[in-house]
C-alpha cells in the first residue's frame, strides 16, 4: 500500500512539472488565434472563441516570412554541418591521437567555455569585416566551421567509449585515419552526433544577437528578427501576431526533436560513461 501510494504521489510530481513546462506552449498556440482584445480579457480567456488563422495570414503579410525562415534554416543548418566537422575532427584527436601538450591542449580548449560571448564580439566583429562579410549570411555560417569548446568536449567523451580494438582491427586491414573516423567512428556516435546537432541547430535558429550585429538588408533577415521588430511598446505590440510567429519558430525545433528525440536521449544517456 505504502509503494502504491508513493508510486502514485510520483506520478502526480511529475504531471505537475510536465503541465508547468506544457502550459506555456499552449497558452502561446491558442493566444496565437485569438483578436488582440480577446488577449487582454479579463477575466484571462484561455481559448479562442473560435480557432482560425488569420493570424498567421496576417503576419505573412507583414513580415517578409518565407525569407526570414528561409534565412534561419540556412544559417541553422550550415552551422550544425560545421560543428559536426569540426567537432567531430578535433574530438577525435583528443579521444584517440597521443601527442606532446594533449592534456593542457584540452583544459584550455575546456576553459574557453567560462568566457562570455560577449568578451569576443569585437575582436570576431572585426574579423568579419576584414574579410568582407558583414551584412552575409557567411558571417554567421563561417565561425561554425572552426569547432567549438563543448562540441568537442561532448563528441570527444562519446568516442572514448568505443573500443580501441575495432580501430586496431581496421588499422590492420590497410585503414588511415581519416577512414576509421569515417567507417567506423562515425556510425558508431550517431547518438552523440545527432545530440549535438539539435543542440546546435536550435542555438542558431533561436540566435538574435547574432544576425542583429552582422546583417542589415532586410532581404537577408531571420525569423527572430522579423519577431523582434514586432515588438515595440506595451500599447502598439502586436501580441496575436508575435504569438503566430513564435508558434512559427517553434514548430522546426519541435519536429527534428521528435525525429531525433530516440538517439538525442541514447546520446545524453551515453555520454561521458568512460574517461
Amino acid at each position: 500500500m505504502a509503494r502504491t501510494l508513493r508510486t502514485l504521489l510520483r506520478y502526480l510530481l511529475l504531471l505537475g512539472v510536465a503541465a508547468l513546462m506544457v502550459g506555456p506552449f499552449l497558452w502561446m498556440v491558442t493566444t496565437s488565434m485569438m483578436d488582440q482584445t480577446d488577449i487582454f480579457r479579463y477575466p484571462p480567456r484561455w481559448f479562442p472563441p473560435e480557432f482560425n488563422l488569420k493570424n498567421y495570414r496576417a503576419i505573412m503579410a507583414v513580415l517578409p516570412l518565407g525569407r526570414m525562415l528561409l534565412n534561419s534554416f540556412t544559417i541553422a543548418l550550415c552551422a550544425t554541418l560545421g560543428q559536426l566537422c569540426s567537432c567531430a575532427l578535433a574530438a577525435y584527436a583528443f579521444a584517440r591521437m597521443k601527442f606532446r601538450g594533449q592534456t593542457v591542449l584540452y583544459f584550455i580548449l575546456l576553459a574557453t567555455m567560462m568566457i562570455p560571448p560577449q568578451v569576443t564580439m569585437i575582436p570576431v566583429f572585426l574579423i568579419m569585416k576584414a574579410l568582407g562579410l558583414i551584412d552575409t549570411l557567411y558571417a554567421l555560417i563561417v565561425p561554425a566551421f572552426f569547432g567549438g569548446a563543448f562540441g568537442t568536449f561532448l563528441l570527444r567523451q562519446f568516442f572514448s567509449t568505443i573500443p580501441p580494438d575495432l580501430e586496431d582491427a581496421a588499422r590492420i586491414d590497410g585503414c588511415g585515419r581519416f577512414r576509421i573516423l569515417w567507417r567506423i567512428v562515425i556510425p558508431l556516435s550517431r547518438p552523440a552526433l545527432v545530440t549535438l546537432a539539435l543542440f546546435t541547430f536550435m542555438t542558431y535558429w533561436n540566435d538574435l544577437l547574432g544576425p542583429v550585429i552582422y546583417l542589415s538588408s532586410v532581404g537577408k533577415a531571420t525569423l527572430t528578427m522579423g519577431l523582434a521588430n514586432l515588438q515595440s511598446d506595451v500599447m502598439t505590440t502586436r501580441y496575436d501576431l508575435l504569438m503566430a510567429g513564435s508558434v512559427l519558430s517553434v514548430l522546426p525545433i519541435l519536429v527534428l526533436f521528435i525525429i531525433g528525440q530516440r538517439w538525442f536521449v541514447r546520446g545524453i544517456a551515453m555520454t561521458g560513461l568512460k574517461e
